[in-house]
């Protein structure tokens, strides 16, 4: 658990000392574990999350398939859920720990006090903007412009990169989440793979040749 002499350090990302102050006054840091939901579609937003370490996904379902929104990593919260907050909408998305996380919650209603008083949150929450438009901007042309086929081996190779192995602990179901498809057309794909002798199947599990 963050002491509050570190949580002064995680947060110098905002160059106004008052407002790491407030963010530590108001807020509180939670604990998640791998598979927690800290927020699900439909909700409205009481508390916003900044995540310390760990990660956090996020991701629309529409029946039985999932689409990837993106993650939300160290420094970051979830524009999301501050678009849905700003305006006091419902959560349009899930956000769930894929990793032991731990976060800073503080509380929504907070977010249009610290916009009049903190440039320095103004410009965080800018920059997540920024930051989110230009990943879902790169995810839709790559769901446009590259066949399905590509994008499952590039996700692969970029997740043995992450994780330095070429073993991948990864099922047919969750690759499809990740790439917004269905199992049926990963499966079909992996298994042209294999036979094209560039990966090989495991059990919950894609080796890398």
């Amino acid at each position: 658990m963050e002491t509050t002499n570190n949580l002064y350090k995680k947060l110098a990302f905002f160059s106004e000392l008052e407002l790491q102050e407030e963010l530590i006054k108001n807020g509180k840091i939670v604990s998640l574990n791998k598979g927690d939901v800290i927020v699900r579609d439909g909700q409205y937003i009481q508390f916003l999350p900044i995540v310390i370490k760990g990660a956090i996904r996020v991701y629309q379902q529409k029946e039985d398939r999932e689409i990837l929104l993106y993650y939300v990593r160290a420094e970051e919260t979830c524009t999301m859920s501050l678009a849905a907050a700003y305006f006091n909408n419902k959560s349009t998305s899930h956000g769930v720990a894929i990793e032991p996380t731990e976060a800073l919650i503080f509380p929504a209603s907070l977010i249009m006090e610290w916009q009049l008083k903190y440039p320095s949150w103004n410009k965080y929450v800018m920059r997540m903007f920024r930051s989110r438009y230009d990943e879902l901007i790169g995810s839709f042309e790559r769901v446009v412009f590259e066949h399905i086929n590509v994008r499952v081996m590039e996700y692969l190779k970029r997740k043995s990169q992450i994780e330095e192995s070429r073993m991948i602990n990864l099922s047919h179901q969750n690759l499809a989440n990740e790439l917004g498809t269905t199992r049926v057309v990963i499966s079909r794909i992996l298994k042209q793979f294999e036979k094209d002798k560039k990966i090989e199947l495991f059990r919950g599990a894609i080796k890398l040749l």
